[in-house]
This record gives structure tokens, sequence and C-alpha cells, in this order.
């Protein structure tokens, strides 16, 4: 049998262009280099979720993070047309609960202080009682929504806090409860006693009459900046908890804080009289010093 290296087209080839005689008639291999493949891509995989929780501590997307706070508002916002529709309901009930303040001073006024037989109110408006049941109810709604609120605000900034801080989320929301309640119930007992100095100040010569809207709205707002004005430790405790602040920059600032809690009451609260800054003040000062002790208390508790 003649060998295909001497026989026909191959004898043609010249020795330079042939393959190496250590080859032959094997077929030619090419090493495997595994350095030589592309890498995967896994970034290039569909996501599950359109919109993942971040890892802890990290950062979220700016259409992720708007995407997150527009859900935070509507559910928000629902919660407080769910507490209105309730407040609508309850109207009669909240009604003479919210006129406890007044016929109580008004038996104190007399006849010649006061008008009508009992503590009524008087309507000078058509439209008026319409407008104030829409407005008890309203805020009434913002009341009853305030657990759900403080809940959103809490799942909002989570994200960007560590896993020991995310902890916080019940006491934060529990506190938030009860300080809102604890404010609410300090402005109605300061109600009367308000009123009465608001009322008397005038002299013995004038006659008390009040309209549902003036005076619904006087004992509404008077409540929700009391209770509003007790959130005031939560929010500094928090930013303490982030780190925003320390307990040493608050101890600096303790005397300006003094004069801008006083300025920041006489604006919340509609009366502005000096019974109620007072009422007001003294407890949100004292909330001061206890952000500052408790930042104090977690910042030992870290070191040690």
């Amino acid at each position: 049998m003649v060998s295909r290296r001497n026989s026909g087209i191959w004898s043609m080839i010249p020795p330079s262009s042939r393959w190496p005689a250590n080859v032959g008639d094997k077929p030619l291999r090419l090493p495997r280099n595994r350095s030589l493949r592309l890498p995967r891509n896994r970034s290039l995989k569909k996501p599950r979720n359109r919109i993942s929780m971040p890892e802890v501590g990290g950062r979220m997307p700016l259409v992720a993070h708007l995407e997150e706070l527009r859900t935070r508002l509507l559910r928000s916002v629902a919660a407080i047309a769910l507490g209105a529709v309730a407040c609508w309901i309850l109207y009669p009930q909240i009604l003479d609960l919210l006129l406890e303040p007044y016929c109580q001073i008004r038996d104190e006024l007399g006849d010649q202080r006061a008008f009508g037989d009992g503590c009524e109110l008087l309507v000078t408006d058509p439209l008026e009682p319409f407008s104030v049941r829409m407005m008890v109810a309203g805020y009434g709604g913002v009341a009853l929504a305030m657990p759900v609120l403080l809940w959103q605000v809490w799942r909002f900034v989570a994200p960007g806090l560590y896993k020991r801080e995310r902890r916080w989320a019940i006491p934060f929301v529990a506190s938030g409860v009860v300080l809102f309640v604890a404010g609410c119930w300090l402005a109605y007992w300061s109600i009367p006693r308000a009123l009465d100095f608001l009322v008397g100040i005038g002299g013995p010569d004038l006659v008390s009459v009040f309209s549902p809207a003036r005076y619904l709205s006087f004992v509404v707002k008077m409540t929700l900046a009391f209770g509003i004005g007790f959130e005031f430790p939560l929010v500094l405790i928090f930013l303490q908890l982030v780190g925003v602040i320390t307990p040493a920059a608050l101890r600096r600032v303790r005397r300006y804080a003094a004069v801008g809690i006083v300025a920041l009451v006489a604006v919340l609260t509609p009366s502005g009289d000096p019974f109620t800054l007072m009422v007001l003040s003294v407890p949100m000062l004292l909330f001061y010093e206890i952000a500052i002790l408790v930042g104090v208390l977690r910042n030992r508790r870290r070191t040690g």
C-alpha cells in the first residue's frame, strides 16, 4: 500500500508547507484554553421583581425611591380617607365630645356673659353645618390614621437603615401612637382653661356667641397641635438613631432650642395665650432633655 505522503497531490506540496511528521494523518486538535471562554453575564437575566428591597444599609435607585414614596403616600391617603368616613358616620358622638369643653365654661360664664340657655352654637350660614361636618371628618381621619401614617413613614426610611436599626420599628410606631394620644388628651384638658382665660380677659360686658366653624376649628386645631407636638422627642431620637445629630450637639444648642420650641408652640397653637404656651412648651422642653438622655444611654450601650 502506497503512503499518501508519496502519492498524488501530496507529493506536489512542498515539504515546508506540509504537517510535521509527528502529526501524520491524525486530525489537528487545538488545545483547550479555559481562559478564552466568555464570562457569563448574569446581569442580563430578567429580575423576578421590578422593584426589590435593597440590601441592609444599601441604596435604592432614584426611580425605585420615587415609586416607594408614591406607594407610601397612596396608602397614607387611603388610611386618612377610611378614617374620615368613620368620623363622618360617628359625627354626632364626636360633636358632643368636642362641645364638652364649651359646656363646662358655659356654666361658669352665667347668663350675663353667654348667649342662649344651653351650650348651643350659633349658625349664621346655611352651608356652615356641612362644612363643619367635613372639617371634623377630615381632621378626625388624620387622627385615626396616625398609626398607619407612622408605620408608612418608618417603612419609607427603613431601607436606608441597618438591620440593628430596623428593630426599632414596633417601638417607634407604638411610642408615636401613645405620645399622640397623650398630647390630644392634654389639649382636651387644657381647652376649658384656655377658653375661660380668652373669654374672661375681655371683661364682664362682653357676651360670648360662638359659631360652629370657629369653635370647632379652634378645638380641633388645638388638639392636633398638641398631638403633633408630642411627637417631638420621637423625631429627635430617630435623628440620633440614624446618626444625623448627636447628644453633644443637642446639648450645645439647648438654649436656642428652648427659644425655638416656644416660638414653634406659638405658631402651632391657634390661641397663643400664655396658658396654652406654658402647657405645651413645658412638656416639649422635658422631651428635649429625655431625647438627649436616650441618646447618651444608647451611645454608652454601643461602646460598652
